[in-house]
């Protein structure tokens, strides 16, 4: 990775964090590791977002303990936004050329930021992600993970890691410091330039909460012109934790559920009859989605390709079998 040419002029980079009721040591660690590991120069500022946290440390003790670093505001929510809706809250307010979204769960590995501005400065379509490496929630050991893998989904819309077959690698000739290219993101952590996203229409701002996010961010930017990359000399440890401190208007499933069934009936086209074929018990809920006037009029004005073109160009291996009646 050291062999790689970073050039002198990277943009600058705003990097959101967003939490709710998270651990003190936990946040400082995340915090800190951005500080200690990023060339200052680059990191126009931190903003981390209280998502209307309940815990008293994370008022005005966080906010003295912050005050010692310039580069670290906090914007504190006055009501629970959600995931989604609060790092919107960052973005808007964001002064770098690049968003750098990070979980307040992580730690950044040495020279984690260089390679993920690099190649949004290659081209300001490409979305660029770090490889995501595993913290312990026990021990916070670290645990590294394999290059070869990518962010994929199977029907109806789960999220899973893949790894590149062997004989692929091979007849290709992949590096293990090779940019791989990502069907779907994790959503986590990744780095967009700030007026691409913007233009992008930012997330579908009717998700609710947290859930089916990675989805939409993933299908808008490959089938309206961008690419999703995963970076591998760039390296996050992440937490994986098994509970979810946000608490959901109905439940975590039904939410989750919604805002997939959203996404699928603005950018699957006729292959959403698979996902509702593979999640039957929605159609008979009758689902309300809400309203997609805009979302549809969006995908129009930035006259994106089809879901089809998206599985013929960037996923073909999804098995997508569509029933021809």
């Amino acid at each position: 990775c050291s062999e790689q040419r970073v050039h002198d002029d990277l943009p600058t980079t705003t990097i959101i964090m967003c939490f709710v009721d998270e651990v003190w040591s936990t946040l400082l660690r995340s915090v800190h590791s951005v500080l200690s590991r990023s060339p200052p120069h680059l990191v126009e500022e931190i903003i981390l977002v209280d998502d209307f946290s309940t815990k008293e440390y994370l008022k005005e003790k966080l906010d003295a303990y912050m005050s010692r670093f310039p580069k670290v505001k906090i914007l504190h929510l006055k009501e629970r936004h959600g995931l989604i809706r609060a790092r919107l809250a960052g973005a808007q307010v964001a002064k770098g050329d690049v968003l750098t979204f990070l979980d307040s769960h992580v730690e950044c590995n040495v020279g984690w930021l260089e390679p993920l501005l690099e190649r949004v400065r290659l081209s300001r379509t490409k979305v660029a992600c770090p490889v995501i490496e595993v913290i312990s929630d026990k021990d916070m050991s670290y645990m590294t993970v394999d290059n070869f893998q990518r962010g994929i989904f199977t029907w109806p819309m789960n999220f899973g890691w893949r790894q590149i077959p062997q004989e692929v690698i091979e007849k290709n000739k992949i590096k293990e410091t090779d940019i791989i290219r990502c069907p779907v993101m994790a959503g986590g952590l990744f780095s967009i330039d700030k007026k691409y996203f913007f233009e992008l229409g930012t997330y579908d701002s009717g998700l609710d909460v947290w859930g089916g996010e990675n989805m939409e961010i993933s299908f808008k930017v490959w089938m309206c012109g961008g690419e999703i990359e995963i970076i591998p000399c760039s390296r996050v440890g992440h937490i994986f934790r098994n509970d979810n401190p946000y608490s959901f208007p109905k439940d975590r499933i039904r939410t989750v559920e919604r805002n997939l069934a959203r996404v699928a009936e603005v950018w699957l086209d006729e292959y959403k009859e698979l996902f509702y074929g593979h999640a039957y018990h929605l159609v008979l809920r009758r689902l309300d989605v809400g309203d997609l006037t805009q979302q549809i009029a969006l995908r129009k004005k930035l006259q994106c390709r089809s879901f089809r073109w998206y599985l013929e160009n960037v996923y073909p291996d999804l098995e997508a079998p569509l029933v021809k009646a």
